[in-house]
């Protein structure tokens, strides 16, 4: 049976958000009504029932004490965060923290829900400062003002310190730090010197100590304890890939999820004396979010993979029995969707480069689309994607790659294309050409680029650097310029970014260079392009420069901008618009 670009479009999702104190309702976060909005159910895996109902997408969760939940929500994607409460019957909306000026990050709410904590950039729009507000009084006051971009990654147990992650001037870097919240000393966790990341914590119980994350002095990611008396920390677990991890209120279960090339696994081991007791089992084979009960008897996690677009499930960690909370509308029978298969190809210089390649049924020669995810700290993960699935459906080949840079594959892999080093990922997509090409079932002449962000950077430089090789590509909030990119991006973006790409001051001439506009007298293919007008991450002038470029060299080229989306379309009835044309347009020009 054939189904139309709508009926993938009109599929729905759902994950977990938290549990209420007493663990007897779970806050799902799902996008039924269009866009992601919150809803409640119980464990056994009843009716979703709604919190929200607003124009724009909400996160949130339950406070830890009560039936209210804090929430945030932007205007339009300007990514401008307020803080919000609500009750879980979706009464007594008030406003906690409100300045549509500015962000507004939540950083964690104490245990015994009296304060909360954020990050803002309030003080000049480029430095994010940490906040702390009284629920009780609303009076707040700022605990951390080191400058740069800094998050609040929540408070002890026993609320008297408050973790901060700060991203550093160096790509892949960051610091971690805990405030004193009764003396306001600030205690640097972890001091070093080589390129390191650290996650937030996760605490003990009775506030000893705390677990998390880090890559010092290594590849990949594997799981550490810290000790607050002794002021000092150490790997407690040792993980072959990149791993994060989560203790329970309660500290029964200490979670380590680990990202086994792009699939989730998750292991349970006792907080105390670090033994593996078992490994959570999953329906399918995908990636995972986990959320504890309070008492930490529940594991609730969304399970979301190529083949199943993403639901709540509920693991019984006593009764080792798994069960499914929501059931998310989908027209189309499991049984259409299609798994991937995990590849790797060499790429100009001998670097193996990992791509997930959907076929469709048939031996082909298939056209294809090469989907290009954005960053680039980023990783393509096996996940559900509505457009993916729909062309491979309609008999188009679809290849996924994680292209140097991508993270997920150590330290070493994520910095091959650093600054000078920009355009070798983009050689990595012409090596994907040839790869694809001496497979048979792909027809070389009709491969098309696709990406978002970053990807759509890529799309556009596959474009402009390999014209011969590409048929067409569709870019979304793509970058097209990268000195206008860091010269118009949100002040607080630029600095983050000039770590990654190089700096307007150091290597503007570099930049200008490796931006496909500059290349736009060699670009020939077809090109589609989508973009918001509220994107503060890429602004929407790296859309319409670059189409009108193309028009007045006579290239075809097709834009749409959604005056209410920011950095990609969350809107329902904003996919339903575009993405029908974006396939009408791959038909066209992708036809044999």
């Amino acid at each position: 049976m054939s189904y139309a670009i709508s009926d993938f479009l009109q599929i729905r999702t759902a994950a977990p958000t938290s549990f209420s104190a007493d663990g007897s309702k779970i806050s799902i976060s799902s996008n039924l009504s269009g866009t992601m909005q919150l809803y409640r159910t119980d464990p056994s895996g009843g009716q979703l029932v709604p919190i929200t109902s607003f124009d724009e997408p909400v996160s949130g969760g339950y406070l830890p004490m009560s039936d209210r939940l804090l929430i945030q929500m932007d205007e339009g994607g300007n990514e401008r965060s307020q803080l919000y409460l609500i009750n879980d019957d979706g009464s007594g909306f008030e406003k906690v923290v409100y300045d549509p000026d500015y962000i507004h990050e939540a950083g964690g709410v104490s245990r015994d829900e009296q304060t909360i904590a954020y990050s803002c950039n309030r003080r000049n729009g480029v430095d994010f400062d940490i906040w702390i507000h009284s629920l009780k009084t609303g009076d707040e006051r700022c605990v951390f003002n080191m400058g740069g971009y800094a998050f609040a990654s929540g408070f002890s147990p026993d609320a008297r310190f408050l973790s901060v992650v700060r991203e550093s001037e160096r790509n892949g870097d960051n610091d971690m730090y805990l405030v004193d919240l009764e003396t306001d000393d600030v205690i640097h966790v972890t001091p070093h010197d080589e390129e390191a990341s650290y996650s937030a914590p996760s605490w003990l119980p009775d506030s000893s100590a705390f677990f998390f994350s880090t890559d010092e002095g290594r590849e990949f990611a594997s799981i550490a304890r810290y000790d607050v008396m002794d002021a000092s920390w150490k790997y407690v677990i040792e993980t072959e890939w990149n791993a994060t991890c989560t203790v329970d209120h309660a500290g029964k279960h200490l979670l380590v999820n680990s990202n086994v090339e792009g699939y989730s696994q998750f292991d349970l081991y006792n907080p105390k004396t670090l033994k593996l007791k078992h490994t959570v089992p999953f329906e399918s084979k995908g990636v995972a979010l986990p959320v504890f009960s309070k008492d930490g008897r529940y594991l609730a996690y969304y399970l979301i993979s190529p083949i199943e677009p993403g639901d709540a499930w509920l693991y019984d960690t006593q009764a080792k029995e798994t069960s499914r909370l929501s059931i998310s509308p989908n027209p189309i029978p499991p049984t259409e969707f299609v798994e991937p298969e995990l590849h790797r190809f060499d790429s100009f210089d001998g670097e193996s480069i990992p791509a997930f390649l959907f076929l469709p049924e048939g031996s082909g020669p298939h056209p294809a689309v090469a989907f290009i995810h954005g960053g680039p700290e980023s990783q393509f993960r096996p996940v559900f994607f509505p457009i993916i699935q729909f062309l491979v459906h309609s008999g188009y080949a679809v290849v996924a790659p994680n292209v140097r840079g991508s993270i997920g594959y150590g330290k070493r892999y994520h910095h091959l294309d650093d600054v000078r080093k920009r355009l070798d990922s983009v050689k990595d997509l012409a090596a994907m050409h040839a790869w694809l090409a001496k497979r048979g079932d792909i027809d070389p002449k009709r491969i098309a680029l696709m990406g978002g962000s970053y990807g759509g950077y890529m799309t556009l430089a596959g474009l402009a650097f390999q014209p011969d090789l590409w048929a067409a590509g569709v870019d979304t909030v793509g970058i097209s310029n990268l000195v206008t990119f860091l010269e118009n991006t949100s002040a607080y973006r630029r600095k983050v970014r000039e770590r990654e790409y190089g700096s307007l001051e150091k290597d503007r001439d570099f930049l200008l260079e490796v931006s496909p506009l500059t290349h736009i007298d060699k670009m020939k293919a077809p090109l589609f392009i989508i973009h918001g007008t509220n994107d503060p991450r890429v602004p929407v002038g790296e859309a319409t420069q670059i189409h009108e470029a193309l028009t007045a060299n006579g290239i075809h080229s097709e834009l749409l901008i959604y005056e209410d989306e920011g950095h990609g379309l969350a809107k329902l009835k904003n996919r339903l618009d575009a993405y029908p044309q974006v396939a009408a347009f791959l038909n066209r020009v992708l036809a044999p």
